[in-house]
């Protein structure tokens, strides 16, 4: 089954009209290739399609040389390059290409390593156009579900998460050695190709400590002591993580007020099924203690799909003071503030009074019966 992607057609328009180096960034098995394809395809032009594992493309890639590069692209309307973390120098190569052949359309694909290892940022500053394509949201199942069968799927997506090839095995067998694959190689791949990590299972040990504390406070110090590591490695792993696309943080929300909390922060998972292998626990809601925290995650990572996707730009926070009230999540657009508790259960919550009187009165609860309107 071929999902629809609800970034295709905004790619497919700048490929076609920006006159810019269209870069499409996202963890490994997300669906980049398969979304390239499909609108390479749109196009209807002459494409060519350069594999980064082909030595004679990475030698000409890489070369700086004109005369190289225009070989390798004549009669070709359109170039496209897969995974192109793997040449070196690619930033300054497609520099190169933009400024000498500007008629040329280039769209290119990377994984997280791309994006940390600066091989591009610097070089195409001004050049580019940067894109993030995530696990499927839920936003791009609605394209081909209505909300009835939205609601009916809503367990296994708790459970297995959304990578596309999940979503399109049909057995719960298949779905598992799928999620351990991706758990045991793809999020750590591209931290072990470009980072020189002393003691690389750690990196796992920390995921499992985040698995465990989603949707609580965490403390790095404490994460520092339980694994043997430093604060400032620990700092240093949680960053290569989130750039890797595998966890994102939420921060405390805070105007200074001496008795909000203002220095804590979360950690949640873009993907529930990632979080809940790495838990080695794929148990049905039922037979479960954390669901709270699998619907907390499930809702924000989905939420946050959602503000990327219709490029919003609002600031995400959690709330939280010293004597205990609190509210799960913060949006904050154009100054004015938006606060959401999110409820796994039918309980009623009222806004905390601290808030109210502060921020003001915009409050709402995401439950079951209304979480597709948060998310869709």
């Amino acid at each position: 089954m071929l999902i629809p992607r609800l970034i295709t057609n905004r790619i497919l328009d700048d490929l076609i009209r920006s006159g810019k180096i269209i870069l499409l960034y996202g963890p490994r098995q997300a669906g980049k290739t398969t979304l390239s394809k499909l609108i390479l395809e749109k196009t209807g032009l002459k494409t060519l399609m350069v594999n980064a594992d082909q030595s004679k493309y990475i030698d000409i890639l890489s070369s700086r040389d004109l005369s190289k590069l225009k070989s390798l692209v004549h009669g070709y309307e359109i170039l496209f390059i897969d995974e192109g973390q793997r040449i070196p120098d690619i930033g300054i190569n497609l520099k190169i290409l933009h400024d000498e052949i500007p008629k040329l359309k280039v769209l290119v694909t990377g994984s997280s390593s791309f994006l940390l290892s600066n091989r591009v940022t610097e070089s195409l500053t001004g050049r580019k156009k940067v894109y993030t394509l995530f696990p499927v949201s839920m936003g791009e199942l609605s394209k081909l579900h209505n909300r009835f069968e939205l609601d009916n799927q809503l367990e296994e997506r708790l459970i297995y998460g959304q990578y596309p090839e999940v979503i399109n095995l049909t057995g719960y067998h298949e779905k598992e050695d799928y999620l351990r694959e991706i758990a045991s190689s793809y999020i750590y791949k591209d931290i072990l190709e470009l980072e020189n990590i002393r003691y690389p299972f750690k990196i796992r040990d920390l995921l499992r400590l985040l698995a465990f504390q989603t949707g609580s406070q965490v403390s790095l110090h404490e994460l520092g002591r339980q694994l043997g590591l430093n604060r400032e490695t620990i700092e240093r792993y949680l960053y290569l993580l989130e750039q890797s696309f595998v966890i994102y943080r939420l921060p405390a929300f805070s105007r200074n007020l001496r008795k909000e909390i203002s220095k804590s922060q979360k950690f949640y998972f873009y993907d529930n099924g990632i979080r809940n292998i790495l838990l080695d626990n794929l148990l049905p809601p039922t037979n479960r203690n954390d669901m709270g925290a699998l619907w907390e995650n499930f809702l924000l990572s989905e939420r946050k799909k959602k503000l990327v996707y219709e490029n919003k730009h609002a600031n995400s926070y959690f709330w939280r003071t010293y004597t205990g009230s609190e509210i799960d999540y913060i949006e904050e657009t154009q100054g004015k503030y938006f606060a959401f508790e999110i409820k796994s259960g039918k309980k009623k919550v009222k806004i905390p009074k601290t808030w109210q009187e502060q921020y003001g009165n915009d409050f709402q609860l995401i439950n079951k019966e209304n979480y597709l309107d948060f998310i869709l």
